[in-house]
């Protein structure tokens, strides 16, 4: 079986940028849940967010949400986020 890779970003054109690197390991690590808005997102990062931190420590989960599905994320929600200073953060996507 084949694997389809999907971009989650929008249509903006963006500068090419390398991937941020990934973690060695989530033990001890705070970490930002982004819920994008759309029904059921909540159950699936609630069960994601007790996996986190049960099976794999994570120190700290902090939980977001988008206003919208249908848009970007505001400024305020990034903010947020960076102001946690989490070093990794989690999209649950849809569909």
């Amino acid at each position: 079986m084949s694997t389809t890779l999907v971009n989650p970003l929008d249509e903006r054109v963006r500068p090419q940028a390398n991937p941020a690197q990934r973690l060695d390991t989530l033990q001890g690590k705070r970490l930002a849940l982004l819920d994008i808005s759309k029904p059921g997102g909540s159950i699936f990062l609630d069960r994601l967010e007790a996996l986190l931190t049960e099976r794999y420590g994570a120190a700290s989960i902090l939980r977001i949400a988008k206003p919208t599905f249908a848009k970007p994320a505001p400024d305020e929600v990034l903010a947020k986020i960076r102001e946690a200073q989490v070093q990794a953060t989690i999209e649950a996507l849809a569909d």
